[in-house]
């Protein structure tokens, strides 16, 4: 990449940009009259033209690019993103050496020092998924510098951004082996069967692998668990694997039956023996309330945001509305796992939602344990509104 385009960024925001914040926000900077193609190279200055950091154009979410380095100096190349993934890869050398985990996250955006890529893997196969064009047209270096940091089996992409306005969300195999879906991965001993050619999801989301191994090991023998929007039924895996009574999954997909009960069988438990619901998560606690319906476990991990024909859902504004009807059918001491991966809103925020669910049902509640990212999902220091994922373990009391 050879072009450079100079940006002014304006004062209010040069002592973050110098303190090591990643994200070039659109208000952070002073644009040029000629558009920035996604992918050029940004040098980011002060009014008085002194250098501040190197980053790249790409618009994602808030911003229209990333930093990548504060050394004026450096090259945006091949031998940069070798080491960027390197000092990523060596960093999880503990998750390399796991017996009984192998998928995990070796590369994640921002917190590894390149916002917009992450890269995962799952038993031996790499998965590098792409949040903007501008990073995008880095890919031929990226790739060059992954064959040379790690020994992959095989590698494929995942496009996710927009392109004229339109939403690109796809997967493609890139080199290597051409892996036989589902692969079968482990986290913590338990088996997960993934696909990484089809189309934006995998079959299981690893930033809650630390979630499940707790509800396993603590929270299931013996228990009844209701597992909401249950995409794969990943939890409910976790929760059977712990010895639970019984576990009912619930999503309004109508492909999370079958994956339900593949994510069952790669472990060696009869499905049939399991509860496997295709409806709307609202519908069934309705149902479950009118039927007198208890459980002693309730897994809420809604999407950010969800529309159907009758309604829409954002967990902004309709999270404690939920966890009032997760309340209603949770038996006395029971626990809900209270999930979000909505990054516009944190940790304290989400504990005012959760203390209006249970002052609104007249209901007193004890926190008994919360999670944010696990350890391989790196966020940058002192920027907490990274850490996108929220998860409180909370007893009725």
């Amino acid at each position: 990449m050879t072009n450079i385009v100079e940006l002014y960024v304006k004062d209010t925001f040069v002592k973050e940009l110098t303190n090591g914040y990643p994200l070039i926000l659109k208000d952070a900077v002073e644009i040029p009259e000629v558009s920035i193609a996604e992918g050029t190279i940004v040098r980011l200055v002060n009014k008085q033209g002194q250098y501040i950091a190197t980053g790249y154009y790409g618009v994602q979410n808030k911003g229209i690019g990333w930093v990548l380095t504060r050394k004026e100096k450096s090259q945006i190349d091949v031998k940069f993103f070798a080491k960027k993934i390197r000092e990523a890869a060596e960093k999880r050398a503990d998750f390399y050496a796991s017996e009984d985990t192998t998928a995990f996250r070796i590369f994640n955006g921002e917190g590894d020092g390149i916002g917009g890529l992450t890269i995962d893997i799952f038993n031996g196969f790499y998965m590098v998924s792409w949040y903007s064009e501008g990073i995008y047209s880095f890919r031929e270096d990226v790739y060059t510098a992954l064959a040379e940091v790690v020994n992959a089996r095989g590698v494929y992409e995942k496009k996710r951004f927009n392109v004229n306005g339109q939403y690109v969300e796809q997967d493609d195999y890139v080199s290597g082996e051409v892996g036989e879906f589902p692969l079968i991965i482990q986290e913590n001993g338990m088996n997960f069967a993934v696909d990484l050619n089809d189309g934006a999801m995998t079959g299981i989301f690893l930033d809650q692998r630390n979630v499940r191994k707790a509800l396993r090991d603590n929270y299931s023998l013996d228990k009844t668990v209701l597992n909401t929007f249950s995409y794969t039924g990943a939890f409910s895996v976790a929760a059977a694997l712990g010895g639970a009574v019984s576990t009912t999954s619930v999503d309004l997909a109508k492909r999370s039956l079958p994956k339900t009960i593949e994510q069952f069988a790669v472990n060696g438990i009869d499905y049939e023996s399991q509860d496997i619901k295709v409806m709307n998560v609202f519908d069934y606690f309705s149902y479950a309330a009118r039927h007198g319906l208890q459980f002693d476990v309730v897994v809420l991990d809604p999407p950010s945001f969800a529309r159907t024909k009758k309604m829409t859902f954002s967990t902004a504004k309709d999270y404690p509305k939920l966890l009032k009807d997760a309340i209603a059918i949770t038996a006395d001491k029971g626990v809900i796992i209270a999930s979000t991966n909505n990054a516009s809103f944190n940790m304290k925020k989400f504990k005012t939602f959760i203390d209006k669910a249970f002052k609104d049902s007249n209901k007193r509640y004890k926190i008994l344990e919360q999670h944010q990212l696990p350890e391989d999902f790196r966020t940058p220091h002192n920027y907490p509104e990274f850490d996108y994922l929220k998860v409180v373990f909370i007893q009725v009391m």
